[in-house]
Order: C-alpha cells, then structure tokens, then sequence
C-alpha cells in the first residue's frame, strides 16, 4: 500500500510561504514577522532554507518566490503555453468514454480538458473548479457536482475540509490533476496545502490518475508533494521527457504520453 506523500516543506516554511502567496508574491521580512506572530529572526531563517530549496529568492530586507506562475490566476494562465495545454487536453479527452465519472481539478490544463469534453455526453463531472463547471453544466447529459468548501479568488475553486469529504464520497472513474510543478525526486508538486489536499484525496478514491502538465513545469519547484508520485497512472505532456525525468516515472510506474506536436 501506498503511503500518502507528505509534504516536503516543514510547516513553518509552508506557513510563510502560503503568507507570501496571500501578499502577492513578495513581502518585507518586518511585514512577514508580524503577519505570523514570530521575530524577524525567525523570519531569516526560515526564508534561509526556503531560499536553499530555491523556493524563494533573497532580497535586502524581503523576499519573494521563485516560481511566480503558481500565483497567477487561472484566468492568466490559460493563455501560457495555450497551444500545449490544448494539444495535451485533446489527448486526455480521447481517452475518456461517455458515462464516466470524472474529477477535473483547478488547474489551466484541465480547464482545457473540460473545453475538449463539451461533446461527450452522459459524463459525471465532479470538480471543486468553477471554470470546468461552468463549461460542463447544461451540455449532452452531463451532470455536474461543484464541491462545497471555500472559495478563493487565485485559483477559482474551492478548498478545505468539506471539499475533501464531498470528493470522497464519488466513485470516480478517471481523475485529472494538475501541477504547479514536476521534481525528479519528489515528483509532483504545488504551490499551496490546499490543492495537495484534494489531490491526496482523489488519488485515494479514482480508479486512473492521470497528472496533466505541459514542459514548462519540469525542473519547477514547489513546496508541497500533490501525492504519491506512485499512486499516478499516467502523466500526459507535449514534450519528450529528459532521461532523469523519464527514468523517475518507469521507477514511479507512470506511464508517459506525450502528444504529437502540430505540424
């Protein structure tokens, strides 16, 4: 059995990083110290070993993160590397019969796969994302569950406690899962506690785990492991894979598509 993955961040570390987030990215080490409650020092030290794992950059007197597309509203990002999304979206979609009952999480790339599925019909379509829902409600049979929880705004989706217990209770056929980010040796990750959350919870409960993500993400850093890079199936992506990075998935098990490039 599978050990659930734990993240790779201590939790002060993903504390001030889910603080950096909520201020945009960059902050002051004065203004983070008082937003945590904790000395400035300790503010230096953890930005020090965040900034070690390439997690955050150093500045005179503040700090902001490394990878700043993980910040970006899903609005914005469905117009990077769009072309890619779209190619691998298209694969994705192929490969999931009418009737099924499928989780798409709030990632960009599964807001494409959402666009690519408006023609299957009779799906079961269980999201805590607002932009597949809405793409998805009203069309060929489908039905269309939205997880309860909280919404933020970065992400447009829902998070939390109740939105693992509604995702548990479905028994669901294919999961798609997005990334902010894939690690050659803690394999695949994102940017908040929230998201690693759910996507725990889905692995636990779908039959096939197919982790989406365009070349962009590899060789990016994150501070929380999704899940058990052993525990996905699939990882669909637009370019051949590094050897390190191709290696790492026949030791995880996943299998590797990668879509054909538009001639």
């Amino acid at each position: 059995m599978v050990k659930p993955a734990e993240p790779h961040a201590t939790h002060r570390e993903v504390e001030l990083l889910d603080t950096l987030r909520s201020l945009g990215g960059s902050a002051r080490t004065a203004a983070l110290a008082e937003a945590l409650g904790v000395s400035e020092e300790t503010i230096r030290r953890t930005v020090k070993a965040l900034a070690k794992g390439g997690l955050v950059q150093r500045v005179h007197g503040g700090v902001y993160l490394t990878n700043k597309d993980a910040l970006s509203p899903v609005a914005s990002r469905l117009g990077k590397q769009a072309d890619e999304k779209r190619r691998i979206a298209t694969k994705v979609a192929g490969m999931i019969p009418n009737g099924s009952c499928v989780f798409l999480d709030v990632g960009s790339t599964t807001a494409f796969v959402a666009e690519q599925l408006k023609d299957h019909r009779d799906l079961t379509i269980v999201t805590n994302a607002i932009t597949p829902a809405q793409s998805l409600v009203g069309r060929g049979g489908n039905r269309v569950y939205l997880a309860c929880g909280e919404l933020r705004e970065v992400e447009m989706g829902t998070f939390g406690a109740d939105t693992v217990d509604f995702v548990r209770r479905f028994n669901i056929d294919t999961a798609v899962l997005s990334v902010d980010a894939v690690d050659a040796r803690n394999g695949f990750l994102l940017a908040g506690a929230f998201e690693a959350e759910v996507a725990r919870a889905v692995t636990e409960c779908a039959r096939r785990r197919i982790v989406v993500a365009d070349h962009s993400k590899f060789g990016q850093t994150a501070p929380i492991i999704a899940c058990a890079p052993e525990s996905v199936d699939m990882l669909v992506t637009d370019r051949p894979l590094k050897p390190v990075f191709e290696a790492r998935m026949t030791d995880w098990g996943i299998e590797t598509v990668v879509v054909k490039s538009r001639i």
